[in-house]
């Protein structure tokens, strides 16, 4: 009996750190923290995107500079005007049943601008038409006529001549080809009156289209299909002006000169426009006209000033300031430099770069510079006069980030 007590005694439970079996760590802790570690990844990526983080951002418009640019003669104010503008009207009263044209379209001159209704003058050339296709049949017909007088009358002149025929019959002969010339000339006349009737009625069908005076664009729509239409001043109760044209080749800038500083402008002077509309872009101009009276209220001188150089941006009836330069001005100006600014320019990956902004969105581009003038980087290629860029970019800006505009 105490033999098998001892066997017992020996039996334990091993308890230390060896004899343990492991502990299985549960797969949902490793899955949640891959899942934290991709949203902090995402989050990091995201940050300089977010609205919060956008960076605030100063536009540079590029233009020239010379070194003259700080002298000028005088400044004064004006608008852009096309001086060939016609507001088109039609040459008849109808109503308009066809417009062909929008504002901004481009038209040439002679192009069929809309039409008036037609119906009751075409009828009178269709008229017209028959009444000379009438009159044309009768001069035939007297024609053939006179050729048998002519005959007849030669042969009774042949037989008085050998005494085979009566002095009465030779004298009957003679009247009937006299009448029948006669009949020619009144029938050659009404060929020539339904002649002229047949163009008179074509000008009235003409008047009823409205055509374009000379090359140019639509600046206004004056007038609708189904509105009644008229000359100027014919009626008070319809349209007088269908469109208005402006040729755009003669835009120039109507400037007021005050009456103290009107002696130090020629005709010729060198001048600079600036738009208000694009304050960044100076065109170059010239004094093409000083207008021989004064603005007695305004006390000014109108004085037309034309574009050496333009583009499409210049409109009608745009604000402009008109610098009247220096001769030594107008050389430097003619020779300046595209410039923006030292701090626009970025060095990444081997190229020289700078960013411009669309939507909100920094964009990208690559360009090529020149000298360094005062704190300006001369633009040799990639940057147009006008185009606007960061003045001093962020280091880390990237292509597509987002901006904030002041």
């Amino acid at each position: 009996m105490n033999q098998p007590h001892g066997d017992l005694g020996a039996l334990r439970i091993d308890r230390s750190a060896a004899g343990r079996p492991p502990k299985k760590r549960p797969i949902g802790l490793w899955i949640g923290a891959l899942v934290v570690l991709a949203g902090l990844a995402v989050f990091l990526y995201l940050l300089p995107r977010l609205g919060g983080s956008d960076p605030d951002v100063q536009l540079y418009t590029v233009g020239y500079q010379s070194a003259g640019a700080g002298s000028s003669l005088l400044t004064a104010s004006g608008y852009v005007v096309a001086q060939r503008q016609a507001a088109v009207a039609s040459k008849a009263t109808g109503r308009l049943v066809f417009l062909a044209v929008e504002e901004g379209d481009r038209v040439t001159e002679g192009q069929l601008l809309g039409r008036v209704e037609s119906e009751d003058v075409e009828a009178e050339l269709a008229r017209a038409q028959a009444q000379e296709d009438v009159a044309d049949g009768a001069l035939g017909t007297t024609d053939a006529r006179l050729k048998e007088a002519r005959l007849q009358f030669d042969r009774v002149t042949d037989l008085l001549s050998r005494k085979l025929v009566s002095q009465a019959e030779y004298d009957a002969a003679e009247a009937g080809f006299k009448v029948a010339e006669a009949e020619v000339v009144q029938a050659r006349a009404g060929v020539e009156a339904a002649r002229a009737s047949v163009r008179a009625t074509m000008v009235a069908v003409e008047n009823t289209r409205i055509r374009a005076p000379f090359d140019g664009t639509v600046l206004t729509k004056e007038a609708d299909v189904g509105e009644m239409v008229a000359p100027f001043g014919s009626s008070q109760s319809a349209r007088g002006a269908v469109v208005t044209l402006a040729d755009m080749k003669s835009l120039e800038v109507e400037a007021d000169v005050s009456e103290s500083n009107i002696q130090r402008v020629r005709l010729g002077n060198a001048t600079q426009i600036v738009l208000d509309a694009y304050p960044g872009v100076r065109y170059p101009g010239r004094v093409k006209k000083i207008v021989p009276t004064a603005d007695r209220a305004k006390a000014t001188v109108l004085t037309k000033v034309e574009f050496i150089e333009r583009d499409e941006k210049v409109l009608p009836e745009m604000s402009a300031k008109v610098t009247f330069l220096e001769a030594e001005q107008a050389e430097a100006t003619a020779t300046a430099d595209l410039v923006i600014p030292a701090a626009a320019v970025l060095e990444r990956d081997n190229e020289t770069i700078v960013f411009t902004v669309t939507d909100n969105l920094a964009r990208r581009r690559v360009v090529q510079l020149g000298e360094l003038k005062g704190g300006l980087r001369v633009v040799v290629s990639g940057l147009s006069e006008g185009d606007q860029v960061i003045a001093s970019p962020p280091p880390d800006l990237r292509d597509g980030q987002k901006v904030r505009l002041p």
